[in-house]
């Protein structure tokens, strides 16, 4: 499992030339890193005399937080499994007409597939996002940094999994599902940034009171 590698050999897979790791998983893992950041920063505020009156908010965000990494970590796994199908399938052959129905079944599910994981990336990094934007107000100055940096870790990946979702829709034939999705992956990512871009501002705000 590619989540088992250390992180050296993991950039080290993600450099070679094979199908997987790819982009989608190196949005997981980068979106991952984002939650985390937000964790910590809960951990390190839970407690403190300054906000013992919230520290109820910082166990909810704590918890929250836990389990969203672990979905995402789960994801880099989940991105490889179904590229892995799809790259095999761009190969088949297509002498025939026959050969041609079958490779683009066998594409179309596959293609499918493949957007699954990209498609909760999204939608996981989005949420982690609103973790972000709940934290901001609740962490000590000296920390404050690590929101900024875990909300832009957060931006960086609803962007790439948006590009992982469209490439996927762009060569899928059921016209209802790629406009259902597509609807879906747009708003998350309108909205995402739109908060990402605001926590951020506010971030630098606080740093330079």
């Amino acid at each position: 499992m590619l989540t088992e590698l250390s992180c050296r050999d993991f950039a080290k897979e993600l450099a070679s030339k094979k199908p997987v790791p790819g982009g989608g998983g190196a949005a997981a893992m980068v979106a991952a890193l984002g939650v985390a950041l937000n964790t910590m920063v809960a951990n390190f505020s839970y407690g403190k005399k300054k906000f013992i009156d919230i520290k109820h908010k910082h166990e909810d965000l704590i918890k929250r937080g836990e389990v969203l990494r672990d979905k995402l970590i789960d994801l880099v796994d989940k991105d490889a499994e179904f590229f892995e199908p799809l790259s095999k399938a761009y190969v088949m052959p297509s002498n025939t007409v026959e050969e041609k129905k079958i490779k683009n079944e066998r594409l179309q599910k596959c293609l499918i597939d493949a957007c699954l994981a990209p498609m909760e990336t999204l939608r996981f990094s989005y949420d982690a996002i609103l973790l972000h934007q709940d934290i901001v107000d609740k962490s000590s100055k000296n920390i404050i940094s690590d929101v900024g940096v875990g909300v832009q870790f957060l931006k960086a990946a609803l962007n790439s999994a948006y590009l992982n979702v469209l490439i996927n829709l762009n060569l899928i034939d059921d016209e209802n599902y790629v406009k259902i999705h597509k609807e879906e992956a747009e708003k998350l990512l309108d909205m995402g940034r739109k908060i990402a871009d605001e926590v951020y501002e506010k971030t630098v705000t606080i740093l330079n009171q």
